[in-house]
């Protein structure tokens, strides 16, 4: 197979932060981050799109001008009929965009080129060809599924460009209930945006105190940060075509240039483990997916499948 460049791409930010920290984060990708593609929007909670609108619409300019791609994201559940308007109408649009529910596939014109996200769902080379007769151009596969499982889909669908979950927590599932306004003793529709005090999710912890898993909102994420420091070679057998960083705290620019140099195997596996340690992510690091193996853990990837 002849070696192709990987791309690096910036998942929508699943976190609600403060404007300012959101501002600041898309000009530091703009102007120091080797990022091929970025992903603009709320996909976890309508009520907070309002609050950062004026900042993504700035950073979509910003980010444009520097050269990077800007595919903006619908919601992964939307519920209220004004959630509904606002997802049908951005898949609607003539540009790219990247659906993250179902409903984005009624509303979006036939043939037109879209993503389909993490959210839709999507695990096998029946589901994505489905996608790909209705426009679909690039997957982003569900977080769960093993590099042997993307091999299938992309020697299936060589057409669709893969994109694989690379670095974050992961996101694990929505629900119509708050977790966040719940634990504080709030209600949803009155819960005073109380998700932004956790800028990378409230860690939750089992009865004997270990940590478990973290909830954003209405969205559970893995407790762990999920980090695909799987040889490259392996990548570019599953057909991976895009790395996809998804926004934390510490330092994304310096992970975003550790992902570079470990894309273009300028540093190995481990070496891309060190970097990310180094730039304070906010927890553990884990990669179980990948290999089919629970997701909670760290294992090594050897540079060959498994028969």
């Amino acid at each position: 197979m002849t070696a192709h460049r990987i791309e690096l791409t910036l998942g929508p930010l699943l976190f609600h932060w403060p404007e300012a920290r959101v501002r600041d984060l898309y000009a530091r990708i703009a102007d120091e981050a080797p990022i091929d593609r970025v992903y603009l929007g709320e996909v976890v909670c309508g009520k907070r799109g309002p609050r950062v609108a004026t900042a993504l619409a700035e950073a979509a300019e910003r980010l444009d001008a520097a050269g990077k791609a800007v595919v903006w994201s619908t919601l992964a559940l939307p519920a209220t009929a004004r959630e509904l308007r606002a997802s049908g109408e951005l898949a609607c649009a003539p540009e790219m965009v990247e659906l993250n529910d179902a409903s984005g596939l009624a509303q979006r014109q036939p043939g037109a080129p879209f993503v389909a996200g993490p959210f839709l769902n999507v695990y096998n080379e029946a589901a994505a060809a489905e996608l790909a007769r209705r426009g679909c151009v690039r997957l982003c596969g569900n977080v769960e599924l093993s590099l042997d499982a993307l091999a299938v889909i992309g020697a299936n669908c060589p057409a669709l460009e893969l994109e694989l979950f690379a670095y974050g927590r992961l996101p694990l599932a929505l629900s119509s209930r708050c977790y966040h306004a719940r634990h504080h003793g709030r209600h949803k529709d009155a819960c005073q945006f109380v998700c932004e005090q956790d800028p990378d999710g409230l860690d939750v912890r089992t009865i004997d105190g270990e940590p478990f898993l973290a909830v954003n909102g209405i969205q559970t994420l893995s407790y762990g940060v999920h980090l695909a420091d799987a040889p490259v070679n392996r990548l570019r057998e599953a057909r991976v075509q895009a790395l996809r960083l998804s926004p934390q705290t510490g330092d994304m620019v310096e992970i975003a240039k550790a992902f570079r140099r470990f894309a273009d195997e300028a540093i190995d596996p481990e070496g891309l483990r060190r970097a990310v340690l180094d730039a304070t992510p906010p927890a553990r690091l884990v990669n179980g997916y990948l290999t089919g193996a629970p997701g909670l853990r760290a294992v090594a990837i050897p540079r060959e499948s498994q028969p």
